[in-house]
């Protein structure tokens, strides 16, 4: 049966807050998806009886890595959230914030630049080493500048950067149960920041110290409920229940993730029982999933789907380029085409259900005969761009179906449009070091806050930031709304931000989707969460 559940923007001002019911929270609750129950006395680890031994989950392509602070792609985050966990954690079904590894919600400063945070105590990482105040540290640490190096995708995203003023200035193990984390500037997502799957979690510093310098964890420690048994690259990585889990049991004692690139073949694998849950289902699929006998997860995904130009070299680094080629693309016609009911157009960088979204943004609108003028004043006859094979939670089709469309349109204005395509791991690192105008790209929010999404622009990390865009004034409003609380005033800034990415446009914002998945009617208690990952302590599959 199809889920039909959708977020409202009431829900969403909820998902957004920070949950005071973790205060009371037994200090041995374990992590997990908002899943706080205490361990029962003598709990083994998987259930007997009438459950299977494994789960197996199809991923669309190979995990980029298996170190939090290496990784910045969902196939990452799926395997590693259940491996390690952060100093807090979301609920099930939303972003709210409640403490996992720390005991409480972190203790702030009135000028918001010092976060004191009590941790849970007994605690063991998978290799038997303490879970302590100095893991924190160490686990951060390596993600500030100097130690930082460019393969930390998401390091400056996370933890800041100096050369903003903004972000972490210092950590401190107090004691060995209490960490002094020192802020540059006030940040009011940074308790959501450190709930996320990706740079956040903590590592255990045996596994940091073992690993090659300057290169990620191969040989992952954390102290989730799940430990790593085994990568083999290009076809799967395997978990297994941690039965010293300092939580609550996970249900399941093995997880296989299988790495299977094509749609049909994702389709089949489902159908015939070799995979019990499939990602990014093709839309065109679905019907055929329930047809068959099997679930279809059905909800809107807290996702964006754009095209980005490049605006640091090429054809594209003037802004009427880029606003012709946006008027000779028709994206209505293009989402309907490509997506039929199973994404909306977008005219917000964040979900429509996300504050501070609004329909009166005004995003470029089609207008060929313009654009055909324009692009000819300036002598633009040709383009080139790279595209992913791959499909993606933001765009389960992958980029071939839009490249294609887009070199239609703009082959009706006078300009032929040159394609590359590769494969998703391929494509993560051509997009670094291939020349392009333009490309095709997509985020899926990591923590429910509008900063996740507009900040994007701002990183000088290009492999988050593919429109290599800087502006300052952009700048400005990101750190303004960094420091500003959570109400009108902020709503107010990102606002802003919206309206300054139509009117300069760096991306052409094309969809929000539907996260879209397949799965066996044995397994129970299923959840793909908002931020893109999914919390399998919890989830049990009928033998």
């Amino acid at each position: 049966m199809e889920s039909k559940s959708a977020f409202s923007r009431r829900q969403f001002m909820e998902l957004l807050g920070v949950s005071a019911a973790g205060f009371g929270l037994v200090s041995m609750a374990g992590c997990g998806g908002g899943d706080d129950a205490k361990k029962d006395e003598g709990a083994d680890a998987p259930a007997a009886g009438g459950t299977a031994d494994t789960i197996t989950y199809s991923l669309t392509a190979d995990p980029r890595a298996v170190d939090p602070a290496y990784f910045d792609d969902g196939e990452s985050a799926v395997v590693s959230c259940n491996m390690y966990e952060g100093l807090y954690q979301y609920g099930k079904t939303d972003a709210k914030v409640s403490p996992c590894l720390a005991k409480d919600l972190p203790e702030i400063s009135d000028d918001g630049l010092v976060y004191t945070i009590k941790l849970n105590e007994g605690i063991k990482f998978h290799d038997g080493t303490d879970f302590n105040a100095e893991a924190v540290k160490a686990s951060i640490e390596r993600q500030l500048e100097p130690n930082r190096n460019s393969d930390m995708p998401y390091a400056s995203f996370v933890f800041g950067e100096e050369e903003a003023g903004n972000g972490v200035a210092s950590v401190e193990a107090v004691d060995d149960y209490t960490v002094k984390i020192t802020m540059r500037a006030a940040s009011a997502p940074f308790v959501k920041n450190l709930a996320m799957a990706l740079a956040s979690p903590i590592v255990a510093p045996s596994a940091i110290e073992a690993a090659t310098d300057g290169q990620a964890i191969t040989n992952p420690v954390g102290t989730g409920p799940y430990k790593f048994v085994d990568w083999t690259k290009g076809a799967s990585v395997t978990l297994v229940a941690n039965e010293d889990y300092w939580g609550e049991a996970p249900k399941t004692k093995n997880l296989v993730f299988k790495i299977i690139a094509e749609g049909n073949t994702r389709l089949t694998s489902l159908i015939n029982g070799e995979c019990d849950i499939i990602s990014s289902v093709d839309p065109a699929s679905a019907d055929q999933i329930v047809d068959n006998g099997f679930e279809l997860f059905s909800e809107d995904g807290m996702t964006i789907n754009y095209m980005a130009f490049n605006t640091e070299t090429g054809k594209c680094t003037d802004q009427e380029v880029r606003k012709a080629v946006a008027q000779a693309i028709n994206v209505e016609e293009m989402v309907k085409s490509i997506y039929g009911d199973y994404a909306t157009v977008a005219n917000s960088v964040m979900p429509t259900w996300m504050a501070p979204y609004t329909k009166d943004v005004k995003q470029t609108a089609y207008d060929p005969e313009a654009a055909k003028k324009t692009l000819a004043d300036k002598g633009i006859t040709s383009l080139q761009c790279i595209t992913y094979t791959t499909a993606r939670p933001y765009n389960q089709k992958g980029g071939s179906d839009l490249a294609n469309m887009i070199q239609g349109y703009l082959s009706a204005v006078g300009v032929e449009l040159s394609i590359t395509q590769y494969d998703w791991t391929t494509y993560k690192t051509k997009v670094q070091t291939d020349p392009y105008d333009i490309c095709f790209y997509g985020w899926t929010g990591d923590n429910g806050d509008p900063d996740n999404f507009m900040n994007l622009l701002a990183d000088t990390n290009w492999s988050t930031n593919v429109a290599h865009w800087q502006d300052d004034e952009y700048k400005a409003l990101i750190a303004e709304g960094l420091k500003t609380p959570d109400g009108d005033a902020r709503d107010a800034i990102y606002l802003q931000c919206e309206e300054m990415v139509a009117e300069k446009q760096p991306w052409v914002l094309i969809s929000h989707s539907k996260n879209l998945l397949g799965y066996s009617p044995k397994v129970k208690d299923f959840y793909y969460h908002p931020t893109g990952v999914v919390f399998f302590k919890g989830v049990s599959k009928e033998a």
